[in-house]
Formats: structure tokens, sequence, C-alpha cells
């Protein structure tokens, strides 16, 4: 018998490949492909905006294998094989943060990262960035999260580009790529 929860693990083990231009070349358990020499692969990163325009910053818990504790974006993930990354994003904000969300907004499609945590582990991933709308409160997963905060968009970005040591590193380079983030 399969459980949302044990269809959330099935569906969330594997993660599309890629090659150097972006085309799918292949599936991998997400467990293999985030080591010492990760794969390119596909994620996507999402900014939530409450009604009051404030932009969700959460600080991931400390568990996750890469960046533990480290101040981030609202919620990432990698969509399944053969999922769109609409609902891929959907998914995500439901089970990172019990959030249902709208108004989901591609702000940059060609987003590319590859950096090392401390612990040597490697992100190496095609990252789509999404903005969207939250719908009605949250409630964070302890597994992913471990504190989470509303805050201006125009604060965080001074924040992030002023100590980028302080937050992730696909979130430093967003911020800089973003324009108009919260307008």
């Amino acid at each position: 018998m399969h459980t949302a929860e044990n269809t959330m693990d099935r569906v969330d083990d594997w993660v599309v490949l890629l090659d150097e231009d972006g085309l799918e070349i292949g599936t991998a358990p997400k467990s293999s492909v985030h080591g010492a020499d990760t794969s390119l692969h596909l994620a996507f990163s999402c900014y939530v905006f409450n009604e009051r325009g404030e932009v969700l910053l959460t600080r991931r818990a400390l568990g996750k294998k890469t960046w533990p504790g480290v101040w981030t974006n609202s919620f990432c993930g990698h969509p399944a094989p053969a999922e769109t990354l609409t609902d891929a994003v959907h998914r995500r904000a439901d089970f990172e943060l019990g959030l249902r969300i709208e108004n989901i907004e591609l702000a940059l499609p060609l987003f590319r990262y590859r950096a090392t945590d401390s612990s040597g582990i490697v992100e190496n991933e095609v990252c789509p960035v999404y903005l969207a709308r939250a719908v009605g409160d949250l409630t964070a997963n302890a597994d992913e999260v471990m504190e989470f905060t509303w805050t201006d968009p125009e604060v965080l970005r001074r924040s992030v580009l002023a100590s980028p040591f302080a937050f992730s590193p696909w979130m430093v380079l967003q911020m800089r790529e973003l324009e108009n983030f919260g307008a």
C-alpha cells in the first residue's frame, strides 16, 4: 500500500541528469548525484511572497546533506523524471512548507550554478528560479526547514549582497541576477 508519504519518498528519490547543453540524458538516484563529483542535473529554486509583499526566507535543517543550517530562498527541489517543473514546485512547497502556492512565475529560466560546501559535497545544477504567491499559512517540515521568516525583498537583497557568507551560494548568485525582486 502506498501512502502519500511513501509516494513522496519514491518520487523524490530520482533526479534528471543533463548534458552540458542542458538536455536530458537519463536519470539517477538522488543519493548518487550529490557527492564530491556531482553530475549535472535538473533542480529548481522558488521564492514565495505573502499578501504583504514580503518574501519567505528559510534556514535549512541541520540534517540536510548540503549546506545544513544555512539561510536560503523559500524552498528548492528536484523534479522527478517525467514530472513538470511546475508540478515539482507545487509538490515541494507542500512537502517542505505545508504551503499551497499560486501565481507561479518563471524568473530565471537558465540559471545554472556549481558550488562545493564545507564537507566537500558539490551541487551542480541547472536550476530555473520561480516566484510564487503563498495561499494561507505554512507549516514547515522540520526535516527540511529549521527556521523561517518573512522579510522585505529589498532588505533581503541588500543583506545577501553585503554578507554572502551567511546565505546559500545559489541564493547569492540568484540575488545578483533577479531584477525587480519583489517589485
